[in-house]
């Protein structure tokens, strides 16, 4: 693999290589073959350069010792002491060291698998069953095996059938269960390194993707405790990450939202970790993830804001950056969701304040050279954008994110004038019809975007009074009339407000 072991994973490998094993007495005990210690003794505890010349010069061996020949004569060494899990362990952690030192020895072991279509021949059939080995914790097995298949796999750069529809599949659920054990950082950052081997080419991160329940939320969690906003999804996180990125307004003393709450961080920072006790090194390595998702953002970028609020979720990141390797990520896959999904994204970082906290991140002092370029290209790109937009494009990307907030647009005379008429025949009416998807909602930890949504059809009604019935088909009427009892004082309000306008050009027309 291409990254650092962690230290949980190399003590556990340490521990199991200084173990003794008696080979002479699993021989005669039947559970190791005489030719599968002689090739064994030949790679263990050997200087590397013999290691080496040992594997190199009989990869088809090794290839047999490992999973299995044709013949019944040939099992593999797995197959062979399945009841001795001591010597699966040892056996485990050797194949393990082999994979990393001699790359040759992958492509060997998966040479077949892209014809294999027999049992009798998958390279997988003996490694991939100790995944399930047992669903005791402390059993290493599992885990040693996952370490076995992403070095087999990342070595081997495979894309086999039998690699991408079964290897890799269950690879990638075994490392997502290790992802979410918040009470074990060790195991996390584990699966999360693992699954960011694995991510070697464009079919098996269209793999990871198709699985992102599973292989992409428990990151997307992480990276929420990380931000310090809401881990349950949904509105609670929506909301919790617009007040976060300082777009819900400035404070009394006009210090912006966002920059407050970074500011409380800081001592979590200097101690090593940020909000929600994440460690820097677990950071890095899940937005390292994310960045190699982020190679097909043409593909995965609006379903990943759709489905994560990602746009939104880095701005807060990006804030909180307490390093210029984890900022480098954060940028990077910034610009390669933004520039690929231009008409979609772009729209929401602007609405989240992301020029603006670029400006600020921008004029700190990096070293890294290339983080400077990053920043620039995706400033140049937000700026292009920017220069071409009006209010009402910005009010109108406002509410296609399913989120409303107290922006300039919705408290301005002048705007609701210029463009009110125009709000309503848009896209024959599909501004309206987001605003009543979005007031369908009970939004019980956000009110304002209830109390938002009333102003702004109290505006409409007022500015086009003749397009009433037009919003009441919608269900808007009804909507507001509803909101007039709700527990919420200035939902009570903004919704008294806009009924009252209703009525008032109901009464005049009569």
């Amino acid at each position: 693999m291409s990254v650092d072991p962690p230290t949980y994973l190399t003590a556990l490998q340490n521990n199991i290589r200084t173990r003794p094993i008696p080979w002479d007495g699993a021989v005669r005990a039947g559970t190791v073959l005489e030719w599968q210690l002689a090739k064994i003794r030949a790679v263990d505890k050997v200087k590397k350069d013999a290691r080496k010349q040992a594997v190199e010069s009989d990869l088809d061996g090794y290839r047999i010792l490992f999973v299995g020949g044709s013949g019944a004569d040939q099992p593999s060494v797995l197959q062979s002491a399945a009841r001795r899990t001591d010597v699966v362990q040892y056996i485990l952690v050797l194949l393990s060291d082999l994979l990393e030192a001699i790359p040759a020895l992958a492509k060997a072991i998966l040479a077949d698998s892209s014809s294999s279509s027999s049992s009798e021949t998958d390279p997988y059939r003996n490694i991939l069953p100790l995944l399930a080995h047992s669903t005791n914790s402390d059993d290493p097995i599992p885990l040693l095996t996952s370490t076995v298949l992403t070095s087999l796999m990342s070595a081997a750069r495979d894309e086999s059938p039998a690699t991408l529809t079964r290897a890799l599949p269950s690879l990638l659920s075994y490392l997502s269960t290790l992802a979410q054990q918040s009470a074990d950082a060790g195991l996390q950052d584990i699966g999360v390194l693992l699954s960011s081997a694995l991510l070697y080419s464009s079919a098996t991160r269209q793999q990871a993707w198709a699985q992102r329940s599973e292989t992409v939320a428990p990151l997307v969690k992480i990276l929420r405790a990380a931000a310090g906003v809401s881990t349950n999804g949904g509105e609670d996180t929506s909301a919790s990450l617009w007040r976060a990125t300082g777009a819900e307004g400035v404070s009394s003393n006009g210090a912006n939202s966002g920059d407050l709450a970074a500011a409380s961080r800081v001592g979590a920072l200097l101690e090593g970790s940020i909000s929600g006790g994440v460690g820097l090194q677990l950071l890095y390595h899940v937005l390292l993830v994310l960045w190699q998702l982020s190679f097909d953002a043409a593909e995965v970028g609006d379903d990943l804001n759709d489905e994560y609020d990602i746009v939104l979720l880095y701005t807060q990141l990006l804030r909180l950056s307490p390093k210029e390797k984890t900022t480098r990520l954060l940028v990077s896959t910034l610009f390669n969701l933004l520039s690929s999904n231009r008409s979609t994204l772009l729209p929401t970082a602007v609405l989240a304040r992301l020029p603006v906290l670029l400006k600020n991140v921008a004029g700190r002092q990096h070293a890294d050279t290339d983080l400077q370029d990053d920043l620039q290209q995706l400033r140049d790109l937000l700026d292009e954008y920017t220069a071409t937009k009006t209010t009402f494009d910005e009010y109108v990307a406002e509410v296609n994110t399913g989120h409303l907030r107290w922006s300039p647009p919705h408290r301005s005379t002048v705007f609701w004038a210029e463009n009110a008429r125009r709000i309503l025949d848009d896209d024959n009416g599909a501004i309206p019809r987001k605003i009543a998807e979005i007031m369908s909602k009970p939004w019980d930890n956000d009110k304002a975007v209830l109390a938002i949504a009333c102003n702004d059809i109290g505006s409409l009604v007022r500015e086009v009074p003749e397009k009433r019935s037009a919003l009441e088909k919608l269900g808007l009427k009804t909507r507001v009339m509803q909101l007039m009892g709700d527990s919420d004082e200035s939902v009570r309000w903004e919704s008294l407000q806009a009924l009252g306008g209703w009525l008032k050009y109901s009464f005049e027309t009569k």
